[in-house]
Parts: structure tokens; C-alpha cells; sequence
């Protein structure tokens, strides 16, 4: 409970933990950095890290003048990060195939049916470009790259698309958390601006289960 506490804490004040980061680490905030969203979109087992929030606070401390954070430098860094991410997660489900979906830890299933259908659910809306929508998508973003390479799609389109969410991800929130970093109201009600983040980045979801109930009801 300790544990969900306080990364529920870190993401709702992710600012100022970053700001404590780079005065604390200097240039090691980077590898820090690329380090989170490398595991958030790498490891399939991990979809509860930050990473729209991330990319959000880390443009708007960027911004700021008293931070030796580079946008520049740092998006590059998230870029290679979260192209990495999904070239590990495709390649693990392409290794293993089906058999990843049986791995267990704790006596419990690592991977849930219930959100492997949901992502598939997308690969029938999106098709392949499921891999740049997901991007955006929380759960969805990490397990979207395994569920195409247990599918076997092909390398060449997958890091196609792989490459374009990247860049439409990171870039752009990153961007909008930088130009929006100095607005007095945006510092003051970050907590408000992660939850609005949150939020939409779940709709998605909501909307596909909503209507999955309802086509199985009709």
C-alpha cells in the first residue's frame, strides 16, 4: 500500500520530484529520465509507470530557468527511450509467442486476458497503426508492441509506426509541457493538470469497453 502511495505521490507532484532530480543528479537526470520511459513502454509488467505525465512535466521543468534541463538534449534521449522500449516489448513477444501469456508470478498471471483483449480491440479499430494511437493510451502503449510481435507483424512496419508515435508522443508532450511551463495557473495546479492528462489519455478505453458491452448486448 506504501508502495502505490507514494508513486501515486511521485506522478501527482512529478515537477517537483524532477526539479529535486536535476538539482540533485545534474546530467544523471537523463539516463533517470530514459530509464523510466525505456521500462514503461519496455516491460510489459510495468504499465503502471508515468509516462504522459512524464514527458508533460519534464518539457515544463525544461522550461524553466533556475533547471539545466535541455529540451533539446532530452527529447533525443526520450526518443531513443521509448523507440528502445517498444523494440524490446515486440521483440519479447515475438520470441515467446503465445507461451508469454502463461507466465505467472506470485501463482498469478503476469499478462491479463482482460487487457490483451482490449488491446487487440484496438488492432481491430487501428490496425497497424495501433502502435502510434496506443502511444497515447495508458496499459495499452505497453502491452500494444508485445501483442504485435506474438502476432508476427512484420519488423519493417512495426518500426515504421514505432518510430512515429515516438516522435508524435514524446515531442509532443513534451513541447506543450514546455511552452506551457511558465503559465503561473499551470505551476500552480499541476496535480490538476496530471489528472486532466490521466484522464483523457483513458478515454480510449473507457469508450472501447463501453461499446464492447453494448455490441454484446445487442
Amino acid at each position: 500500500m506504501e508502495v502505490l502511495m507514494g508513486l501515486f505521490d511521485f506522478i501527482m507532484h512529478i515537477d517537483q520530484h524532477l526539479s529535486e532530480f536535476v538539482n540533485q543528479y545534474g546530467l544523471w537526470v537523463y539516463a533517470i529520465l530514459f530509464l523510466i520511459i525505456f521500462v514503461e513502454t519496455g516491460v510489459v509488467v510495468m504499465p503502471f509507470l508515468p509516462g504522459d505525465s512524464l514527458l508533460f512535466a519534464a518539457g515544463m521543468v525544461a522550461a524553466q530557468s533556475n533547471n539545466h534541463l535541455n529540451i533539446v538534449i532530452m527529447i533525443v534521449v526520450l526518443l531513443i527511450a521509448a523507440i528502445l522500449g517498444d523494440t524490446l516489448n515486440y521483440s519479447i513477444g515475438r520470441g515467446l509467442g503465445n507461451r508469454a501469456l502463461k507466465i505467472k508470478l506470485f501463482g498469478k498471471q503476469i499478462v491479463q486476458e482482460e487487457q490483451i483483449e482490449k488491446t487487440h480491440s484496438f488492432y481491430e479499430k487501428y490496425g497497424s497503426k495501433t502502435i502510434v494511437v496506443a502511444r497515447f493510451v495508458p496499459i495499452v502503449r505497453t502491452l500494444a508492441p508485445f501483442v504485435a510481435g506474438i502476432g508476427r507483424m512484420g519488423y519493417s512496419i512495426f518500426i515504421t509506426y514505432n518510430i512515429i508515435g515516438a516522435i508524435l508522443w514524446v515531442v509532443g508532450l513534451s513541447l506543450i509541457g514546455y511552452f506551457l511551463g511558465n503559465i503561473p495557473w499551470v505551476q500552480h495546479n499541476f496535480s490538476k493538470v496530471v489528472l486532466a492528462i490521466i484522464v483523457i489519455s483513458i478515454l480510449p478505453v473507457v469508450f472501447e469497453v463501453i461499446k464492447e458491452k453494448f455490441s454484446k448486448k445487442d
